[in-house]
């Protein structure tokens, strides 16, 4: 199973965080399935977006996005989220 962990910035902040709190119920249980899918190792459609980080796409509304990176193979950094339009 691979370790989902938050970023949190030197003050505390954390931006996936404050994206996911403003999401409405049923965009919170997309990324949460998506997340959950990432932990068993299935990360579904992901592109590389440079300099280590990577965005999970999900195909649900205006196209929620999950920005992160890996440390190793059992580590995951999540960013932050945001949406493609």
């Amino acid at each position: 199973m691979i370790a989902l962990r938050v970023y949190e910035t030197v003050d505390g902040k954390s931006p996936f965080d404050e994206w996911f709190d403003g999401l409405d119920p049923i965009a919170a249980a997309k990324v949460t399935t998506a997340l959950a899918r990432m932990e068993h190792g299935n990360f579904g459609d992901v592109k590389s977006i440079g300099q280590g980080m990577s965005e999970r796409r999900i195909t649900f509304g205006p196209g929620y996005r999950i920005y992160f990176g890996r440390d190793g193979d059992e580590l995951v950094i999540l960013l932050c989220g945001g949406s493609k339009k």
